[in-house]
């Protein structure tokens, strides 16, 4: 065969292609059980870091989760946390940039926050992107809620009238986090919810199955 024809270029590439394809399907069939393993141990930690419970190896967080009752359809969450119930829903809302998605946990008369905890999100680096710092997501440990709701403000923090420090330069980002909590609260007063998390945490009481 003529190397310098059009037959063997075209074959020559049809070759390569399909090598390189056939590799990274191998790969990928090798390595997708690894990847799922991993994301639901992120997805558990970041439940669990939302309730203020500590969890780092593997088998530590998967023993404090399963100490959840948990309605993952719903993405609802119960667990005693130092000799109190808490519960944890999942949120997503609308940024600056895309989607905030994470777990927002409070206490079972849903008189305080106990934690929030960022999964993902697309703001900008080292503006909106500060959601994710400890000084952030700690100003809502043991955090009063307001009957009004949380208000987020840049450089003002008053914890006893539910005002939350917010991001300088940011202000998208922070009156999206205060929406986004805002809704998140009132999804949790919700009947069908408020129903749901009761049963979930009757089921923590008498040690049945979730």
């Amino acid at each position: 065969m003529n190397k310098e024809g059009t037959l063997y270029t075209v074959a020559f590439i049809f070759i390569v292609s399909f090598a390189f394809v056939f590799l990274l399907s191998m790969t990928n069939q090798a390595t997708i059980e690894r990847v799922r393993l991993n994301e639901e141990v992120a997805r558990q930690r970041a439940v669990l870091s939302a309730m203020g419970v500590e969890a780092t190896t593997v088998d530590e967080i998967r023993g404090e989760f399963g100490r959840i009752a948990a309605d993952e359809e719903q993405g609802l969450f119960a667990r005693r946390v130092d000799d109190r119930t808490v519960y944890a829903k999942e949120f997503s809302g609308a940024g600056v940039w895309g989607l905030i998605t994470g777990f927002l946990t409070v206490t079972a008369d849903l008189e305080e926050f106990v934690g929030i905890e960022i999964v993902d999100d697309n703001e900008t680096p080292g503006l909106g992107g500060r959601i994710n710092e400890p000084w952030f997501k700690e100003q809502f440990e043991g955090q009063r809620i307001p009957d009004d709701g949380i208000r987020v403000r840049a450089g003002h923090a008053d914890p006893e009238a539910g005002i939350v420090d917010g991001i300088t330069g940011a202000t998208g980002t922070s009156n999206a986090m205060q929406a986004i909590i805002n809704r998140t609260v009132e999804q949790f007063r919700s009947p069908d919810i408020r129903a749901r998390l009761e049963e979930l945490a009757g089921q923590l009481a008498s040690g049945g199955e979730v």
